[in-house]
Parts: C-alpha cells; structure tokens; sequence
C-alpha cells in the first residue's frame, strides 16, 4: 500500500491523441505536497504518513501547528492529510512527493468535497417524478408527496428522503484513469469529472479495487529538498573559493 497525494483541482480541459480522439480530462496539480509527520506501529498503533499541500500564512496557524511544522522543518501547509501505508513503504519527513508518482493508464480513486447547491427539493436532490401535471394537482406539482403512514407508526422515518441542504459532502469517485502526467510542471490530468469545485483539495491515492500497475515506483516518486539542493550549495559555496585562488597576489606581476 503506498501513500497517496493532496492535489488542488485546477478544471477541466480536453486532450487530443494521435487518432484525433479528444478525451475530457480533469487537470490536477500538486503544490508543494511534502512529508510532515510520520506514523508508526511502535509509537501510534498504526502506519501511515501526513502530508501537507500549499502555503498557509503563519499568523494564521495555531500553536500546535507552528510547532509541527517546525519539528519536520517544512513550511507551513495549508492542507495536511494521512495516508495509511504498507510499513516498507513509509517516506522521509521532507521529501516532496512529485506528479510521475501515478503512471499513465493507472486506476486512482479521488476524493473531495462535492459543489454546494444549498436547500433542494425533492425532484432535484432524490430525483423524485413529482405530482401530476394536471387533474387535481395544483400548485404543488415539484412536491415530494406523502412522507409517512397512518396512524401506525404516525411518524416519519429517520433517514426518510426529503428536501434539504444539497451537496457540499465528501465524495469519493472510483476507478479514475491517468491520462497524462508532467512532473516539471507538477500536473495530473484524470478522465472524467473529480469531485469538488476549481480551487479545491483533492486526495488521490491508488485505486483499491484495481492491481499496482507495473513500473508504478514505490514507495513513490519524491525528491528530498535538503539533500538535492546541497551539492549545488555547495558548489556554489567552492566558486568564489577557486576564483580568489585563481587570482594573482596584489603586486605580483608588477613586481
């Protein structure tokens, strides 16, 4: 089991292969999506890793929070999410996970929060027929009819479907297909519609009902920020060094 991405939802877009075919696909991007925290069997019963996405302002963080970014000496995120993995695939705190993580054609099952549609009636919520159009019926034609029995049990049902607030829950859409990946540029492109609005959090992990596919990386596809950038520091650290020793000394050839 590896561990899945926070990905903000950019819209929606089209992509032409070699046969003319043009495919909807859902455009994907991964900010800054790095390892915060570690969870381990020994220490919290179970194996997972926390991620963070984006770039939250501090003075909007609380306590708690400051000090576990600073303890896994990350920016501050403004999405953090847990992914349970295998114990053998468990990532270094800091690495950033990268979008040639998912491969081409690979099943990803993507969550989010659906579109809010406020208060509904029954027809557009449930997908109710409605009253008759005519004969007997007036006024109330979108209505959702009777909503209980007679006297026994003289109440309506828990759980009875109804009017009411419309949308803005988690959804979880499954068997999704990569389409495309650009790991320069951090974009996943899956066909079809995600759940959730532009601008939204996104958690995209391996499909469960569908096998790792091969080629795919595990435990995954990250670079770690420290270590990469520490040969060209220290490069950069030698440059003036050489240039100085490549100098003469003040005098030297005048003399």
């Amino acid at each position: 089991m590896r561990s899945g991405v926070i990905a903000q939802k950019v819209g929606m877009t089209r992509i032409f292969t070699d046969a003319g075919e043009h495919i909807p696909v859902t455009v994907l991007r991964l900010e800054n999506c790095q390892v915060v925290g570690q969870r381990t069997a020994e220490k919290n019963g179970y194996t997972a890793v926390q991620l963070g996405a984006g770039r939250a302002k501090v003075k909007r963080l609380t306590r708690a929070q400051r000090g576990g970014f600073a303890v896994a000496n990350v920016e501050p995120k403004r999405k953090v999410a847990e992914f349970r993995v295998s114990p053998e695939n468990l990532i270094d705190v800091g690495a950033e996970i990268t979008a040639d993580h998912f491969v081409e054609g690979q099943f990803v099952d993507a969550s989010g929060t659906s579109i809010g549609k406020g208060f509904a009636g029954g027809m557009k919520r449930h997908g109710f027929g409605g009253l008759r159009a005519s004969h007997g019926v007036s006024i109330n034609h979108r209505s959702h009819g009777s909503t209980g029995q007679c006297q026994d049990p003289g109440k309506v049902f828990k759980g009875k479907k109804m009017a009411g607030h419309m949308g803005d829950v988690s959804v979880t859409t499954q068997n999704l297909r990569v389409v495309k990946t650009d790991a320069e540029r951090g974009l996943i492109m899956i066909r079809g519609a995600v759940p959730g609005a532009k601008g939204g959090w996104v958690l995209l992990r391996d499909a469960v009902k569908r096998a790792l596919p091969e080629g795919a990386p595990v435990p995954g596809a990250f670079r770690k920020g420290a270590e990469d950038k520490a040969p060209v520091n220290e490069a950069a650290a030698q440059a003036p060094a050489e240039a100085e020793a490549a100098q003469p000394a003040e005098g030297g050839e005048n003399a």
